[in-house]
C-alpha cells in the first residue's frame, strides 16, 4: 500500500508544474497525479469537481495559469484575469470541498504596487497602484491569494501562497510574441546568430531593472514551503498577509541580461533599444528575507541558469526540426 501523500500538480506541462514534479520525483515521490489541458479544463468547474471527487487528492501544486510577457497581458487583458480567476476559484473550492488541506498556491511578483519602495516586502502588497501592462493578471493572482486566506479562516484548511519573480528555464514558452523576457531574448539572439543579423533590438531603453530566477530553484522552495509545518510557517506570515516571496534577492539592468543572453548565444552583433516601446515597471526586487529565515535560499547563478536554459532550447528547436522533417 503506497503511504505517500497523493499529489496533484495543476499545470505540469508549464514552465513551473514540470519542475515541480521533476523535485518531487528527485525526493522520491511516486503517487504523483496530473492531467493535461485537454484532459482537464480547469476553467470548467463541472469538470474540476468531478476530477477531485474521483483522485482522493492529498495535496495541490496549483501551478497552472495563463502567463505571457507585456504584449500578450495588453492584448488579451480579458482572458488573463478571466482564465486565471477561473482556474484558482474552481481548483481551491473543489479542494476544499472533497477533503484536500494542504494547498500551494502560485503567484507574482507583478501583485506589487508599479512603484514599490525596493526591495518588495510582503506586506507592500495592495499599498498603490499596480502596473498598467499586466493589470488583470496580477488582480487575478491578488484574488488567489485572498481565496486561499479566506478559506483558511473559514474552513481551517493549509493553504498557502508563494510569489516567484521572474523564471526561466526548461519548459520555457518561446513563442516570439507571447513569451517572456529571457525565452524571448534567448530565440531572438540564438535566430540572429544562425541569420547572422548585424543588430538585435530590444524592446524599450534597457534600464528597467529585473531579478530572476531559475525555474528548478523555485520548484524546490514551492516544496520546502508546502513541506514546512503549519506553527513554523504561521510564526512568519499571518491569516490576512499569509505569502511568501521567492527570488534570488538580487537583480540586473535589461541591458545587461541582454549582452549576458548574446554572450550565452555566442552572437557577436550590436544590441540596440527601441525606446519608443513601453518599459513596464522601472524595477522589480523582492525581499526574500522571510523565506532565508525560513531555510532556504537560490543556488543557481544567473549565467549557469542562462545556459541551462538555452541547451534546453536548443534541444527543444532540434525535436521540432525533427518532428517536421518525420
Amino acid at each position: 500500500m503506497n503511504t505517500q501523500p497523493r499529489i496533484y500538480v495543476a499545470g505540469h506541462n508549464g514552465l513551473v508544474g514540470s519542475a515541480i514534479v521533476r523535485t518531487l520525483r528527485a525526493q522520491g515521490h511516486t503517487n504523483i497525479v496530473t492531467r493535461s489541458h485537454a484532459e482537464l479544463e480547469l476553467t470548467d468547474q463541472a469538470q474540476v469537481r468531478e476530477f477531485f471527487r474521483n483522485e482522493r487528492i492529498d495535496q495541490v501544486y496549483l501551478a497552472a495559469a495563463k502567463v505571457g510577457g507585456i504584449h500578450a497581458n495588453n492584448t488579451y487583458p480579458a482572458d488573463f484575469i478571466y482564465d486565471n480567476m477561473m482556474v484558482q476559484a474552481n481548483v481551491v473550492h473543489e479542494a476544499r470541498a472533497n477533503g484536500v488541506h494542504k494547498l500551494l498556491f502560485l503567484g507574482s511578483s507583478c501583485i506589487y504596487p508599479r512603484m514599490a519602495q525596493q526591495p518588495i516586502k510582503e506586506e507592500y502588497l495592495m499599498s498603490g497602484m499596480l502596473e498598467p501592462t499586466n493589470e488583470p493578471y496580477a488582480m487575478a493572482k491578488i484574488a488567489g491569494i485572498k481565496l486561499c486566506e479566506s478559506y483558511n479562516r473559514q474552513y481551517g484548511t493549509d493553504y498557502r501562497s508563494v510569489m516567484p519573480t521572474n523564471l526561466y528555464g526548461p519548459g520555457d514558452n518561446y513563442h516570439p510574441e507571447n513569451s517572456h523576457v529571457i525565452p524571448a531574448l534567448l530565440r531572438r539572439f540564438h535566430e540572429a546568430r544562425l541569420t547572422n543579423a548585424p543588430e538585435v533590438v530590444i524592446w524599450g531603453s534597457g534600464k528597467p531593472m529585473r531579478e530572476f530566477l531559475f525555474v528548478d530553484d523555485m520548484a524546490e522552495a514551492c516544496v520546502h514551503v508546502m513541506n514546512l509545518d503549519h506553527a513554523t510557517y504561521a510564526k512568519y506570515t499571518d491569516p490576512m498577509h499569509s505569502h511568501i516571496n521567492v527570488g534570488t534577492g538580487e537583480d540586473v539592468t535589461i541591458a545587461d541580461l541582454a549582452r549576458l543572453v548574446g554572450e550565452v548565444v555566442g552572437y557577436r552583433g550590436r544590441i540596440g533599444f527601441d525606446t519608443s516601446k513601453p518599459d513596464g515597471t522601472p524595477r522589480k526586487l523582492l525581499d526574500v528575507s522571510k523565506l532565508k529565515d525560513l531555510g532556504w535560499q537560490a543556488k543557481t547563478p544567473l549565467r549557469d541558469g542562462l545556459q541551462m536554459a538555452y541547451d534546453a532550447f536548443v534541444e527543444l528547436m532540434a525535436a521540432e526540426e525533427n518532428r517536421v522533417a518525420a
